[in-house]
């Protein structure tokens, strides 16, 4: 899965690579690797096969759209095959620029025949290979010819580029060739997950082409000052803009508590409740759930654990897990409601460029205890709204945990003080911050052209 970002210059090598690396994969199921993949090899060989589609017809630009003052591209290496904080992001982004008058978006990323989500905009599909072993996810082979027509004819004024994958790189070379603008948001922590491939000793060079792809960036949007700092250590300084993740808090709110609810799930009335909510992939931190339930026994203190989520991983924890809640994927208010309606809320992942599930809980009024890592740092005030433990420690997650779950004073005073503390991020303001953001890129490349024309012709030869 990190190859393309290394090489995104090498497209034609990509098939024969994903080939390797499925055989190497099938290899490592055969050796029984406690990680489970793909708990279901029939739909994951159909997945593999959707290496592209086919290009629909209404992606003819419209006269309104072409005459549009702002007329955004996005590219992205997630938009609606798959259930994830980036699809669900930036689907958030078009759908508000497509309600904007002046502003026309086409979105360029990779899709199946069956997506996970009816997404927002038009999407441009862009030809892809799914990822081997872990076939949900796609891998971008770049711009289609199809789909270069279509950007010719769209005629963006701005590229905006969501993943620094092999779509990305085509993008920013087209941007460069073009003489437009190009700015770029950080949705994943590509180096966190390297870890969990044994890739760990091509971090460097991941970085070196991180670092080269977005120094041609004029604003590269973070989630987090944390995200930000560790940007800036890897020689990431210019044009760094803080853009968190809203949510709605109208939604997600403690009124949506439900006892009801919980007895619908088997849950009974005197249960405390530790809730965690993610996909379910082995990357979220999962092999430490296990592991705080029977730190927490050995201190005789009993929970039932409420899971939020599917994925590959699912089969086997729920082996790891006996007597746990799973309620398989949730969205909308059935979520909100398996939020409130937990007690305390645990997340060990350090993977995340910023913790969504954990300013939902936040909002919920849920007490949150979290991995001490760039996703949940920036959220969490420690001892206040929940706790900070260090990643990857079992005991120090029950250590935190156990205060919280033996006394319900102390949590309903935490989960208060979350809620209060998730009030500032609604998705109204950071939409508006974007729109600041592409206004002060426009103003500058404006500014750029104005200068440019009243240069004196030179002399040179």
């Amino acid at each position: 899965m990190i190859a393309p970002f290394l090489f995104p210059h090498q497209v034609h090598l990509l098939p024969a690579l994903a080939q390797r690396l499925m055989c190497a994969c099938e290899r490592q199921r055969k050796l029984q690797c406690h990680l489970k993949l793909v708990p279901d090899r029939q739909r994951a060989a159909s997945l593999c096969l959707q290496h592209c589609v086919c290009m629909p017809e209404s992606l003819a630009i419209a006269p309104q759209e072409a005459a549009a003052p702002k007329r955004v591209a996005l590219f992205a290496g997630a938009y609606n095959h798959i259930a994830d904080g980036v699809s669900l992001t930036l689907n958030r982004l078009v759908a508000h620029l497509d309600a904007q008058d002046d502003t026309a978006v086409r979105v360029f990323a990779p899709t199946v025949k069956e997506p996970a989500l009816d997404h927002a905009g038009t999407l441009c599909p862009v030809p892809s290979l799914a990822a081997p072993g872990r076939p949900e996810y796609r891998l971008s082979l770049g711009l289609s010819t199809e789909a270069k027509a279509v950007l010719r004819a769209f005629d963006p004024t701005l590229f905006h580029i969501a993943t620094p994958d092999v779509l990305g790189y085509h993008a920013l070379q087209t941007a460069r060739r073009w003489g437009r603008p190009v700015v770029a948001s950080y949705h994943t922590h590509f180096s966190s997950y390297l870890k969990y491939y044994h890739l760990t000793a091509l971090e460097p060079l991941l970085w070196h082409y991180v670092r080269t792809f977005y120094a041609q960036c004029r604003h590269i949007y973070v989630p987090s000052s944390a995200m930000a700092d560790i940007l800036r250590a890897h020689g990431i300084t210019k044009g760094l803009r803080p853009w968190e993740r809203g949510i709605d808090t109208e939604r997600f709110h403690p009124r949506r508590r439900s006892m009801a609810w919980r007895r619908e799930q088997g849950i009974a009335d005197d249960e405390v409740v530790l809730s965690f909510v993610s996909r379910l992939v082995w990357e979220k931190g999962l092999a430490l759930l296990p592991q705080i339930r029977d730190v927490l026994r050995e201190r005789d203190i009993n929970v039932r654990l409420l899971i939020v989520g599917d994925g590959p991983a699912r089969d086997e924890l729920e082996s790891l897990l006996p007597g746990a809640c799973f309620t398989g994927f949730l969205t909308g208010d059935a979520l909100a409601t398996a939020y409130a309606s937990s007690d305390v809320f645990v997340f060990p992942s350090d993977t995340e460029t910023f913790g969504n599930v954990t300013l939902e809980a936040m909002a919920s009024g849920v007490p949150t205890v979290c991995a001490d890592a760039v996703g949940s740092r920036d959220l969490v005030d420690e001892g206040t709204t929940g706790a900070l433990c260090p990643p990857g420690d079992a005991r120090a997650f029950a250590q935190a945990l156990a205060p919280l779950l033996v006394n319900a004073e102390r949590r309903t005073a935490m989960g208060q003080a979350a809620h209060e503390r998730a009030q500032s991020y609604t998705w109204a303001t950071l939409l508006a911050r974007m729109d600041r953001y592409y206004d002060e890129v426009r103003a500058a490349v404006n500014a750029e052209d104005a200068s440019s024309t009243r240069m004196p012709a030179s002399h040179s030869a």
